[in-house]
């Protein structure tokens, strides 16, 4: 299992660029052809992807990795995923993909999977067979819907020796390349935005907030201690306070125009974020991984981001006090422990 100090190391790792060497090493064995498959047909990222890889005008970038088989379920009891099932199915065979009724049949004829099912609280369930089969996974927003759920996730990855990753297409909006090229110089704090419907199967940001507060990490990076949040029926404001000084927020939109941005403060300048960048750059980094197993997105980052989104969550419980993040993750960890058995 996933312990606290190990966390806290990995991120540290992580923060100083070295990341989890000896996780990135599992990627050297893994996809031996190019037959991709989904999990979960309730949500609008499998028609993107599939219509991407799979169209006449699919790009170079792509490798000819095309999706040739997909399990529909998906979400359970979510009304507003399931209602979607049955037209997805039917328009993703429009691009001759076959339908299978298991995941066990589904990695009989894939060679690496998008688990794209909406519902965060089915991954950990769906995920294991995938990695036991050692088949490379990348793993749609949310990874989890809980922060001891994902460590599960990770623990798999490693035991079995197969890389896995997460990252939301929010990670690609315009402006962050020139951030994270340097040309804004150290990165001193940020504002991102996004739109923040919320579900009540999920933690509030886990559902779509996430997107926001992807964009806020992947722009400062790990190593936020204490989550403090403010919240009104129409927004949420989330802000982070990071060991070195550096505050960092995240801005949830309930009402008014939605929309996708951020400010970031650098060194050298000021960067405006925005607009969304669509799918296939996060697509392009995926198809990267499943060719090398290499992880565009250390587990340590992914871990910090669900780990920020609780702390939000208990902060709102507690009237809006600030909350240590280390202490989410120690009480995660001791869940983790229960969730998965080897």
């Amino acid at each position: 299992m996933i312990n606290r100090r190990n966390f806290i190391k990995t991120t540290t790792l992580a923060g100083v660029g070295l990341g989890l060497t000896s996780y990135a090493m599992a990627g050297n064995s893994g996809a031996q052809g190019k037959r991709v498959g989904i999990i979960g047909l309730d949500t609008s990222h499998s028609i993107a992807f599939t219509k991407a890889l799979n169209g006449a005008d699919a790009g170079r970038q792509f490798k000819g990795y095309k999706v040739v088989a997909a399990y529909p379920k998906g979400s359970l009891d979510i009304q507003s995923s399931v209602d979607r099932i049955e037209g997805y199915t039917e328009q993703i065979q429009t691009y001759g993909v076959e339908i299978v009724g298991s995941v066990d049949e589904l990695l009989t004829k894939v060679d690496v999977v998008l688990l794209e099912t909406n519902d965060g609280r089915r991954h950990l369930e769906q995920a294991l067979p995938v990695l036991k089969a050692g088949k490379r996974m990348f793993i749609d927003k949310p990874m989890a819907a809980s922060l001891a759920d994902a460590m599960a996730i990770f623990e798999a990855s490693r035991h079995y020796g197969v890389p896995t990753f997460s990252a939301s297409s929010l990670r690609y909006i315009k402006g962050m390349d020139d951030v994270k090229s340097g040309a804004a110089g150290k990165v001193l704090g940020a504002e991102a935005y996004s739109p923040c419907k919320t579900e009540p199967s999920h933690p509030d940001f886990f559902w779509y907030g996430i997107h926001g507060v992807e964009t806020l990490f992947t722009a400062m990076g790990v190593g936020c201690q204490t989550v403090v949040r403010i919240t009104t029926e129409d927004t949420d404001v989330a802000v982070g306070t990071w060991k070195d000084g550096r505050i960092g927020s995240f801005r949830g939109l309930r009402a008014g125009k939605g929309d996708y941005g951020g400010t970031i403060f650098g060194e050298k300048s000021i960067v405006k974020l925005g607009s969304y960048n669509g799918y296939n750059p996060l697509l392009e980094d995926i198809i990267h991984f499943f060719e090398t197993g290499e992880v565009p997105v250390q587990p340590a980052e992914t871990l910090e981001i669900l780990a920020f989104m609780e702390a939000a969550d208990l902060s709102k419980k507690k009237g809006g006090i600030p909350v240590s993040v280390e202490a989410v993750v120690k009480k995660a960890e001791k869940e983790s422990k229960k969730a998965i058995r080897f």
